[in-house]
């Protein structure tokens, strides 16, 4: 049997779409996860893969349409109505000013001007009505993005700390390679971040062209690449720990948006500069040396040789193409850290952040 074993009811043809394929034996002396179910890998992964592309596509839609949607529209109706009526009030008392009567409220057909318009519904232009949509649409989007990299993060800290790693020194992430068979957990973080990945491409291409959209296009391409085929030439280790220093800044960025899109602008210049400081500890500190590690230490430390039937995967082509894809991701992370250095100067000289890589509507 390549899966767990199904109920009778169950079609074995759907049972590799809703369960981790490949069930084995457990390590005689297993470094991590003791109490964990092991798994190899092989084709049919691929299927729990796409029902975890639909299940996201449910989920984004639900978070979006049903959560954050609506607590957008209120809160920024809500600030649009009394926006109107501090106007309004302010207008009164101009009028009262103008009238000679600075301290008392003027009179308009034997009725104080007090209290004016407190209970009074505005009617909104269509132009700002479509200005509200747009911001909400914007907030619902960043909200799914905060609430999946928020809960994926939490994940991949979970899988780091019951891995024998450590992030100031990779060399352990080499050590009795090859790291087979795969634990449950570790198995299902990466099969739901490959999933991920593949609905941000499909995404990517529904939603409004972004400015950066062939750097996005790339990255989303290059990390698939390199998600997909360190699964199956088991270098899992190092790339759980790059996926969870990626996931770490990007909780941040959305959650900044979000802030900006409902009118937070101060809470949403400090929740960007977190995240300016997030990206270059975890991006350009924490990988480069993990980079360094996939370049150096594995060849030092693991034999350089192709055997598939010993899971040993590690050739000289295979290790410089690694290398190459992990280089191209980080200058494609150098170039966008230097759209976000543009934005800390704007928030700096006080003009605010508004992001760089966002759509080409957003303003």
């Amino acid at each position: 049997m390549n899966t767990l074993q199904p109920s009778e009811w169950f079609p074995s043809l759907l049972v590799p779409f809703f369960t981790l394929s490949y069930p084995t034996s457990s390590p005689v002396d297993p470094d991590s996860f003791h109490d964990s179910q092991y798994y190899t890998t092989g084709i049919l992964d691929g299927c729990l893969i796409i029902t975890c592309i639909a299940v996201m596509a449910v989920l984004r839609d639900i978070t979006r349409i049903f959560l954050m949607e609506p607590f957008a529209r209120w809160k920024l109706s809500r600030d649009w109505q009394s926006s109107q009526r501090e106007k309004l009030s302010a207008n009164g008392a101009a009028v009262g000013v103008s009238n000679g009567s600075p301290n008392r409220p003027s009179l308009q057909n034997g009725h104080t001007s007090h209290g004016i318009g407190e209970h009074e519904e505005f009617t909104m232009s269509k132009r700002e009505a479509r200005r509200l949509h747009r911001s909400v649409l914007r907030f619902a989007e960043q909200g799914w993005s905060f609430v999946y990299y928020l809960v994926n993060f939490s994940y991949g800290v979970y899988i780091h700390h019951n891995l024998p790693t450590r992030a100031f020194n990779p060399t352990d992430l080499w050590l009795n390679y090859p790291h087979i068979p795969l634990p449950g957990p570790l198995k299902f973080y990466y099969l739901t971040q490959t999933a991920f990945y593949m609905h941000q491409v499909l995404i990517l291409n529904a939603e409004a062209r972004r400015k950066d959209h062939v750097q996005m296009m790339a990255h989303h391409v290059i990390t698939i690449v390199l998600m997909v085929s360190s699964y199956a030439y088991n270098f899992t280790r190092i790339g759980c720990l790059i996926m969870v220093l990626m996931d770490c800044c990007d909780i941040f960025l959305p959650l900044a948006k979000m802030l900006r899109y409902i009118g937070f602008y101060t809470l949403c210049d400090a929740t960007f500069i977190v995240f300016l400081i997030s990206w270059f500890v975890t991006r350009h500190i924490f990988v480069i040396i993990a980079i360094k590690s996939v370049y150096v230490d594995s060849v030092r430390l693991v034999s350089e040789m192709w055997a598939p039937e010993r899971g040993n995967y590690l050739s000289g082509p295979i290790h410089k193409g690694f290398s190459l894809l992990l280089v191209t991701l980080q200058i494609l992370q150098i170039i966008w850290f230097g759209m976000i250095c543009r934005v800390a100067y704007r928030v700096v000289t006080g003009q605010g952040a508004s992001d760089d890589r966002s759509d080409e509507e957003d303003g």
